[in-house]
């Protein structure tokens, strides 16, 4: 899809040079819990380029707002929002869910990661009312990264799990030779949840 950005236009997610990219929406420019959500984003904005995770935001406002808005989170907040903006008349929202019928024409506070295939891999819907953990959309491109890369499956609270800290889970086998074999091969709890490091290969 064509959209106008703070960028100028682009082309999603053709001119993201097949990358992971977050694409986020938040209620409306120049209300509180989006710019402190913005300022968490660009304050994390080097982490995310570490990873390869180029960040979009959009919401139903004009570009004109989107620049003014950004200009003021630098003069009294003195942080650069390096991001683009997506400007967006409601066709985007719409298409992708962003808005609550309750909520009137704004979009929620809405997260879809995507890969670099252009497939929505998760999403994530807010209230308005609360700001995202930007931390835990951190964690969460990672972990599919790395799930991707290494063919695993990821437990909870990685890489501080419970049960077995950083080290991350082999996926369930499919055969009964697999399963007899699977406690010769990894650490188990049993053959249908076995883990290993991710330093193992």
């Amino acid at each position: 899809m064509e959209v106008i950005t703070t960028h100028g236009k682009k082309r999603l997610p053709r001119d993201l040079k097949k990358q992971w990219f977050v694409l986020f929406s938040h209620p409306a420019d120049f209300t509180p819990v989006s710019t402190t959500e913005f300022v968490a984003f660009a304050k994390r904005y080097e982490e995310f380029q570490k990873i390869e995770c180029e960040l979009i935001g959009l919401s139903i406002d004009q570009v004109f707002s989107h620049i003014k808005w950004v200009e003021w989170i630098k003069e009294k907040l003195d942080i650069k929002i390096l991001f683009p903006i997506i400007a967006d008349n409601g066709d985007v929202a719409t298409k992708l869910g962003m808005t609550h019928p309750d909520k009137g024409p704004n979009t929620v506070r809405a997260v879809f990661i995507v890969d670099p295939n252009g497939t929505i891999r998760l999403i994530l819907l807010y209230p308005q009312e609360l700001g995202r953990n930007i931390d835990e959309i951190i964690r969460i491109v990672k972990a599919l990264k790395i799930a991707d890369q290494e063919n695993i499956i990821i437990p909870a609270n990685w890489p501080d799990n419970e049960l077995i800290g950083q080290q991350v889970i082999i996926p369930p086998p499919t055969d009964e030779e697999t399963a007899e074999q699977r406690s010769k091969e990894f650490k188990c709890y049993d053959w249908w949840f076995c883990y290993k490091s991710l330093e193992d290969g």
